[in-house]
């Protein structure tokens, strides 16, 4: 059985969360007043799945093709900036900040990246073996074959919102 997509994201639960998260950090939404909504993965399985490392702690970094971005009319994320993530039912659950950014070939994560990522055994070979296998299947759902060559967004983030959650920082 193929793994159901995620769902469209509750866009008013969202900028509910975000109206909470400004009113209790006004001076960095006043630095900072864009967001993004999404979610983890392309499944909802998978967007579930990577959403509870993140708020097990586990999970402090991501990576995303730089073409995702583009393809959707997205903005690379910036230092400060923040996202609303997902569950697989669209739910926004939590707010994240992204702390560090850099972009780079497949060949560029390294043994730290792949240990903040959160994923599978934390070693930087199950990191290189499960992500060649997202890319090459979500660039072929794209129409297009995805390359070690291709530019990566790599991103370390932390949990900020709402508190209480995990170690959410204040």
């Amino acid at each position: 059985m193929q793994n159901p997509p995620v769902a469209p994201v509750d866009v008013e639960a969202a900028s509910q969360l975000w109206a909470a998260y400004a009113a209790a950090h006004p001076a960095r939404v006043r630095a900072m007043p864009e967001y993004t909504v999404e979610h983890f993965g392309d499944s909802k399985r998978l967007a579930d799945e990577l959403l509870a490392l993140v708020l097990s702690g586990r999970k402090r970094a991501t990576a995303e093709l730089l073409l995702d971005f583009t393809a959707r009319g997205d903005q690379v994320p910036r230092i400060g900036s923040h996202w609303i993530a997902c569950d697989g039912d669209g739910v926004p659950r939590v707010i994240i900040r992204s702390t560090e950014l850099r972009i780079g070939p497949f060949s560029s994560a390294d043994a730290a990246f792949a240990r903040d990522e959160g994923e599978d055994d934390l070693s930087l070979e199950s990191w290189q073996r499960e992500h060649r296998a997202y890319w090459t299947r979500t660039s072929a759902a794209a129409g297009r074959e995805w390359s070690e060559l291709d530019e990566i967004v790599f991103e370390r983030f932390d949990l900020v919102w709402p508190p209480g959650v995990a170690d959410a920082s204040a």
